[in-house]
């Protein structure tokens, strides 16, 4: 994880709030969004902002690469499909790629995991050129 103040963007594109770290990166057309950590009510807020950027930008596939995201409750679960909705509205199509057992978890409670493209990992995420 690369350090840093709190809720100030690193010189990489990332940035740190607490327990969460959102990378923001641009491969093969689609925006990454690479989160690390923990996404819950008290760390929602970069990852807020990255995915309405994200969606700002219309690009035609925003991926959230969640890899290395080891929680996620419902604040970030809401998050996620309130992005998902607005991504598509902007004509962009939103995917979730890599997600680990306890997110996963969450997802299956919820029923949330059906309304997403879920991919095994990044590089099959980037590879799908199914049409929005």
């Amino acid at each position: 994880m690369v350090s840093g103040v709190a809720g100030q963007p690193q010189g990489d594109g990332a940035v740190h709030k607490g327990r969460l770290g959102v990378e923001v990166r641009l491969v093969a057309g689609a925006v990454v969004l690479v989160l690390s950590g923990e996404l819950d009510h008290d760390t929602a807020e970069p990852l807020r902002e990255a995915l309405s950027d994200a969606v700002r930008a219309a690009p035609e596939r925003i991926v959230v690469d969640c890899a290395d995201l080891s929680f996620c409750d419902s604040t970030g679960l809401n998050l996620l499909l309130r992005a998902r909705l607005a991504a598509r509205e902007a004509d962009s199509r939103l995917a979730l790629s890599a997600l680990r057992p306890p997110v996963v978890r969450m997802f299956d409670i919820t029923g949330a995991q059906a309304v997403f493209p879920v991919y095994a990992g990044l590089d099959e995420a980037l590879a799908d050129e199914r049409p929005k």
